[in-house]
C-alpha cells in the first residue's frame, strides 16, 4: 500500500457529514500463511457505525482510490475495510503486472475464494465492525464481489461497479444468500450488455434478489477519477444508488 489517508468529510466534499472526523489506517492480517495489508476507515464521532462495508480493489491492487472510497463511506457513518487479495508483498506497477496478478486468481478460483473468505473473516475480527456486512468492488473488485457471492459468503449484500461479469465454467448463482446490486455502463467493452443480460437471467433463475442500474453510453471505469471513461453524472448517481442500497440493507 502506497499511502495512508486521514481525511475530514469536508475534504471529501460530503457536507452532510461535515463535522465528522475520519480515521484511516493500514491493517495487516493473514490468510493461510501469507500476509495481506488492507485499509480501515472509521468515523470517530460515532458510538456505533451504521454498518460495515468491505471493498475489493481493482486489478492494480489496493491504491489511493479504494482508500478514498473507504473514507467516503466512513464519512457517511459506515466502518469501511478495503481488503487486499494480492498480498502485502505485491505492488503492481504496470498493465502486464496487473494482468498477471488478476489472471492468476481468475485461473485458480479456489485460491481466489480462499483469499476473499479469509479477508471477510479478518474484517469480522476488527474493532468497530458490525455483524452485518456488505461487500463491494470496482472492475476486478466487482468480479471478485460476484465470486464471493457465488461462493456463498455469509454477508448482508453485494454491490458491483463496472464488474467483470463472465460466469466461470461450472459456477452458478444458486449459493448466493443476499441481495446483489449492479451498476454498469451500457457501452462497457469489457462486459457488455449480453454479459449483463446473462448475469441477470442467471440470478433470476437462481432466485437471487437483485437489481441493476445501467448508465446509457457509459464505458468501463466510469467511476474512476482521471480515467478516460470517467462520467461525473454516472459516478454520482451510482454512488447515490449505493447509499440507498446500504440504507435498505442495514436499517
Amino acid at each position: 500500500m502506497k499511502t495512508v489517508l486521514c481525511l475530514t468529510a469536508a475534504a471529501l466534499a460530503l457536507p452532510a457529514a461535515a463535522s465528522a472526523q475520519i480515521a484511516g489506517e493500514a491493517h495487516s492480517y493473514t490468510v493461510g500463511d501469507r500476509e495481506y495489508e488492507g485499509y480501515v476507515a472509521r468515523q470517530t464521532t460515532l458510538d456505533e457505525p451504521l454498518g460495515t462495508v468491505l471493498i475489493v480493489h481493482d486489478w492494480d491492487g489496493l491504491t489511493d482510490y479504494e482508500m478514498r472510497r473507504a473514507d467516503m463511506l466512513a464519512a457517511q457513518g459506515y466502518t469501511a475495510f478495503a481488503i487486499d487479495v494480492y498480498g502485502a508483498d505485491e505492488d503492481p506497477q504496470s498493465v502486464d503486472e496487473n494482468r498477471a496478478l488478476s489472471g492468476a486468481l481468475y485461473e485458480d478460483r479456489e485460491e481466489f475464494r480462499a483469499r476473499l473468505m479469509g479477508s471477510i473473516e479478518a474484517a469480522r475480527a476488527l474493532d468497530g465492525t458490525t455483524d452485518a456486512m456488505v461487500l463491494m468492488g470496482y472492475c476486478f473488485g466487482g468480479a471478485a464481489t460476484l465470486e464471493a457471492a457465488r461462493a456463498g459468503a455469509d454477508l448482508a449484500g453485494f454491490a458491483t461497479f463496472h464488474a467483470g461479469l463472465d460466469l466461470p465454467e461450472g459456477q452458478d448463482y444458486a449459493g448466493v444468500t443476499a441481495p446483489v446490486t449492479l451498476f454498469h455502463g451500457s457501452a462497457d467493452p469489457v462486459s457488455g450488455m449480453d454479459a449483463m443480460a446473462a448475469t441477470l437471467t442467471a440470478m433470476q433463475e437462481a432466485g437471487v434478489t437483485h437489481d441493476a442500474r445501467i448508465f446509457g453510453g457509459a464505458r468501463h471505469s466510469f467511476t474512476v477519477w482521471g480515467s478516460d471513461d470517467y462520467v461525473l453524472e454516472a459516478d454520482r448517481e451510482s454512488w447515490d444508488g449505493l447509499m440507498t442500497f446500504l440504507d435498505d440493507t442495514f436499517r
